[in-house]
């Protein structure tokens, strides 16, 4: 198993094995990213480019330590071998971030998480 323990609400750059490095955000719950019994956590991907929306949160870099503004895709959420995250990056995302993020989650899947477009 690998040695890293991630924690819910990091962001931590993950290796899929593209060649490329990507963003992402740790979602799974602490008691999973600790155990030994568990060499995986949830995760949900960083983007630069798209739009806010339903199951889409906007981040500014201030906010995320990132070099520039980030889009959350949380209708891309995933399972990854804990051994593919190479290393933390910026700062975790809020308590209060995170409660947006996991209704975004749920607004993947199901149809009466509520919702409130921006103006």
């Amino acid at each position: 198993m690998s040695s890293k323990v991630p924690t819910r609400g990091e962001i931590w750059i993950a290796d899929l094995g593209d060649g490329r490095r990507h963003w992402r955000v740790i979602v799974s719950l602490d008691s999973r990213n600790r155990s030994e019994r568990s060499n995986t956590v949830l995760l949900v991907p960083f983007s630069s480019s798209g739009w806010e929306g339903p199951t889409t949160l906007r981040f500014d870099p201030g906010e995320t330590g990132l070099p520039g503004g980030s889009y959350l895709k949380c209708h891309y959420i995933t399972t990854l071998n804990k051994s593919q995250l190479i290393e933390r990056v910026g700062r975790p995302l809020s308590a209060r971030r995170m409660r947006e993020v996991t209704l975004a989650i749920r607004r993947a899947f199901d149809p009466d998480a509520p919702w409130q477009p921006t103006a």
